[in-house]
């Protein structure tokens, strides 16, 4: 074998090594800092697909042999490695060692694993090409894999707060719309939605505009229903998406990257495909019959204890919840609270609210899903401007 051809096999073993290490990395990152059972599995089966593709180069290898390899491919690198001679062992950066976090660990290992998949599919060229193509697939789906793994973090991040989130559509309130969501947001609700089928679009912007101003004095998140323009004119925090909509990653492109796009899912397998789209939570529903919004199929608790057993991303459970089955709600699965009719409906909104809370306290105790529980949630009062 010419010195070149053995320059070549040592980088691509050291570039194999790197990037099996960065997938371990990533996969332990899922596994036990995310909980993710669906993300841990697309990391491993890359990382198994990565060892099927390194074996490609067998062929290459037996051809620049002569056809005499004793050994397999794997043995080939393996004495091609040199590691006392590797001066590249002993160089190391200023910040090479410093990690902030778990997730700045897994960021690294993506980022590592980018760049020694392209070293390899490069040098690859030069002794097959069918390996360096195959290669550079596998660099696209690391890619994907980068995503969905910061995306998944993020959301937890970003809407992993939320208790109470309520449903705002005029017609089901009982009072006055903009009152109704003042109330709310004084009883505690975290996340406010406007969901307005039939008003203008002018309309629907003002009012999301007046919204985005009141969720910001107490400190809570607006999203809008289906629109992705009207999110992203108003200053909204986000959108929510309906299987019909809109595709997530479409939806990311059209608004700031601050804001938070959730989507709706009312069986398993939707929920499986949501997961990929990596949202920012998923509605899962509805847990029972609403008058709200009717449907055939009623998803019930047991779809939303399944979706917990498949994703770590937020969920959201939508459909028929009031204080009363909130308790069996939560017992499927630690999630947010999607209420519409049993809190904008009632004469006394915020009252309604902190019904609700409690009722959630006396589920979950002091220490729920998303953060601390007050057992006695005090009334949400706007924040003081800063003076």
């Amino acid at each position: 074998m010419t010195s070149r051809n053995l320059a070549t096999l040592r980088i691509i073993d050291a570039n194999a090594n790197r990037a099996r290490e960065a997938l371990r990395v990533m996969e332990e990152y899922a596994r036990f800092v995310l909980g993710d059972a669906s993300l841990t599995l697309a990391i491993k089966e890359m990382r198994h697909s990565f060892a099927a593709t390194v074996k490609i180069l067998e062929g290459a290898i037996f051809k620049i042999e002569g056809g005499n390899a004793a050994n397999s491919m794997r043995s080939s690198l393996i004495a091609a490695r040199d590691i006392l001679g590797d001066v590249g062992r002993s160089t190391a950066t200023s910040t090479e060692y410093e990690r902030s976090d778990p997730s700045d660990v897994a960021c690294a290992a993506a980022k590592r694993l980018g760049e020694a998949l392209r070293v390899i599919e490069e040098y690859g060229k030069t002794l097959d090409s069918n390996f360096a193509r195959a290669v550079e697939q596998c660099r696209y789906r690391g890619y994907e894999l980068e995503r969905r793994l910061e995306f998944t973090r993020r959301a937890r991040e970003r809407f992993g707060h939320v208790r109470l989130y309520v449903l705002l559509t005029e017609s089901i309130c009982h009072g006055d719309w903009f009152a109704t969501a003042e109330a709310a947001l004084r009883g505690g609700a975290d996340v406010l939605q406007l969901r307005e089928k039939h008003l203008s679009d002018r309309e629907l912007l003002e009012r999301a505009q007046r919204l985005v101003e009141l969720c910001r004095k107490y400190e809570a998140m607006l999203i809008v229903n289906d629109r992705v323009d009207v999110a992203a004119m108003s200053g909204a925090d986000g959108v929510h998406l309906g299987q019909e909509d809109l595709p997530v990653s479409l939806a990311r492109r059209m608004l700031p990257p601050t804001c938070v796009v959730g989507l709706s899912t009312h069986t398993v397998e939707q929920v499986v495909s949501a997961q990929e789209q990596t949202p920012d939570y998923i509605a899962v529903g509805p847990m029972f019959a609403s008058a709200t919004k009717r449907q055939d199929h009623v998803a019930g608790p047991e779809t939303l204890a399944e979706a917990r057993r498949r994703t770590s991303l937020p969920l959201a459970a939508i459909g028929g919840i009031d204080a009363d089955n909130a308790r069996e709600v939560l017992a499927a699965a630690p999630c947010c609270l999607c209420v519409c009719r049993a809190i904008i409906a009632q004469s006394d909104v915020t009252q309604a609210c902190t019904r609700l809370l409690k009722s959630m306290d006396a589920t979950v105790g002091s220490s729920g899903k998303h953060h601390t529980h007050v057992t006695n949630p005090p009334e949400r009062r706007a924040a003081s401007p800063p003076g």
